[in-house]
């Protein structure tokens, strides 16, 4: 009978697959661990922040009642200070979301903000308010419903100002970039482009948010005009 020759090399290939076996399995535990990350992220960006703004909107909405009870305009808060809640009637009869001074991150994680040197409420000028379309609460998801002639109110302490709009949700979309929209009074550097009503003694409103749901360096832009102010019943 003849001998098998072991092979060159023989007695190291079983440790070697066994290697390599071992550090195909930790790849893939890697690789299911990254998965599982990323996945908890997406939703904590699409329902965990909405969970938490939603409990700042009414953690807000409270300081905010309980400051114009003490005679307050102008309230603190842990995210910034408020000085108005908005109501857009589209949106449904519940719909109140606080207004915060500012665009910071807390201030749009809170509610809407009312954009730096930018007119009061109610004032002659350009008030304007941006928020999120997506994530942080979505105060403006469904912005691009608008129509012109719907109504938006914003309550402040000593009144409340009636807006009517002038265009619709989807009647401007410009670059982020573009900051004439945030003037006293606007006017639309493109010839035939939609224009803000009005002249330099109007009294306007202004909405901007995201013009798409997800990443977009675009913004959509609503404008409006004040229609009446209903002083507040102390």
């Amino acid at each position: 009978m003849r001998r098998r020759r072991t092979r060159p090399g023989g007695s190291t290939a079983k440790p070697a697959r066994s290697g390599r076996r071992r550090i195909s399995l930790w790849l893939g535990c890697g690789l299911i661990a990254a998965g599982l990350a990323v996945l908890g992220w997406v939703a904590w960006q699409f329902w965990g922040t909405n969970w938490q703004a939603h409990q700042r909107h009414d953690q807000v909405t409270t300081a905010l009642a309980d400051g114009w009870g003490d005679g307050q305009d102008v309230v603190r808060t842990d995210f910034g200070n408020a000085t108005a809640i908005l109501h857009v009637p589209r949106f449904g009869k519940d719909y109140a979301v606080p207004v915060l001074e500012g665009s910071t991150d807390d201030v749009l994680a809170a509610g809407v903000g009312h954009m730096e040197d930018t007119a009061e409420a109610g004032a002659k000028g350009n008030y304007v308010l941006a928020g999120h379309r997506v994530t942080h609460g979505e105060p403006f998801a469904d912005l691009p419903q608008l129509r012109p002639g719907d109504k938006v109110h914003v309550e402040t302490r000593d009144a409340t100002y009636t807006y009517v709009l002038d265009t619709g949700g989807e009647d401007l979309i410009i670059p982020f970039t573009e900051t004439w929209v945030l003037d006293p009074s606007p006017v639309n550097p493109r010839d035939g482009g939609t224009q803000p009503p009005g002249d330099a003694g109007s009294h306007l409103i202004t909405l901007l948010t995201c013009s798409e749901i997800f990443h977009t360096d675009d913004r959509s832009v609503i404008f409006g005009h004040l229609l009446k102010t209903t002083p507040a019943k102390h």
